[in-house]
């Protein structure tokens, strides 16, 4: 069902291959400056370099996805888009055990992307790739503004994404799905760390392995505010949490899922499950290089409800 190619990213993925700078610069030319030779001869960026990172996703989604406009505050998350790309392929899969079929336009899939953040990027690879429509939920407002400014000033955007601010904290899915609101999936990249001392010992972690290898990154985050990158718990609370929240909605989304960062938080996330006794529940694992994550996906409809999930439209 799940299909990786030797390098760990899904073969659905468009981003198999090394950059090619000279194309990506003709796609921008503001990327032209951050272009250099690295030591090994071939063109590269400086990837300790925000302000480069940042130019090198805007050349990415401008190539690939036809994204003209894309900017983030400063001090946001600039994530990496190829491992991004793979959760969207992921959910796609899903779907297709799902629907046990191929997906068509005609299937009018739509997807609630929780803490959309302020780069959207889920929602903006989801409507490219696959036509899917999203409402993306964020619970900062700074992250909302920025999103919705990415999706009003791109017209391939602006009839696909929803962006939708979620004012209580403690709420996930409540005051976000309507009444009558049907989902064929959500999707999360929880805040991962338990504090800002171990989000900060994680960054400079990433700094140290970036100083000692200069060579294409396609893995790291760079920046990043405080709900972006911590919670109180960790992801194995703010995932249980998102669990137990799932029961009331359990036939208004096909499929609930969530990134998993670390290997030893799925057991408590096991156990969470097992609480509320989904019909199903799936682990995917992604790699991209040494880097390992996890989708974990859980639903509460049987077989047969699945199959007809597609045909209500």
């Amino acid at each position: 069902m799940h299909k990786k190619t030797d390098k760990g990213l899904h073969a659905s993925n468009l981003h198999q291959e090394r950059y090619d700078f000279e194309a990506l610069c003709f796609s921008l030319p503001a990327l032209k400056p951050f272009v250099q030779k690295n030591v090994y001869g071939d063109l590269s960026i400086d990837f300790s370099n925000a302000e480069a990172v940042l130019m090198l996703n805007r050349a990415l989604l401008a190539h690939f996805y036809s994204v003209e406009k894309w900017q983030i505050p400063q001090g946001y998350l600039c994530p990496p888009i190829p491992g991004r790309v793979d959760y969207i392929h992921y959910i796609a899969d899903l779907l297709r055990d799902s629907k046990g079929a191929q997906l068509q336009e005609n299937d009018a899939v739509k997807g609630l992307d929780i803490g959309v953040g302020a780069n959207c990027i889920y929602p903006i690879v989801g409507s490219s790739v696959y036509g899917w429509k999203f409402v993306g939920s964020d619970v900062d407002r700074v992250s909302v503004a920025s999103a919705q400014k990415i999706v009003s000033e791109n017209p391939s955007l602006c009839d696909a994404i929803e962006i939708r601010m979620q004012n209580n904290p403690e709420h996930i899915f409540t005051n976000i799905i309507a009444k009558k609101e049907r989902f064929a999936f959500s999707m999360c990249n929880p805040p991962f760390h338990r504090s800002p001392e171990e989000a900060s010992a994680g960054t400079q972690r990433k700094n140290r392995n970036l100083s000692k290898n200069r060579l294409q990154k396609r893995g790291l985050n760079f920046g990043g505010q405080a709900n972006e990158l911590w919670c109180e718990g960790g992801e194995v609370a703010f995932i249980k949490k998102m669990i137990m929240q799932s029961v009331v909605h359990s036939k208004k989304v096909l499929w609930f899922t969530t990134l998993v960062s670390k290997k030893e938080s799925l057991s408590a996330i096991y156990k969470a499950l097992k609480r509320v006794n989904p019909q199903r529940v799936e682990t995917i694992e992604m790699r991209q290089g040494q880097k390992v994550t996890r989708i974990v996906a859980w639903s509460f409809l049987e077989t047969k409800a699945h199959r007809a999930w597609f045909k209500a439209g």
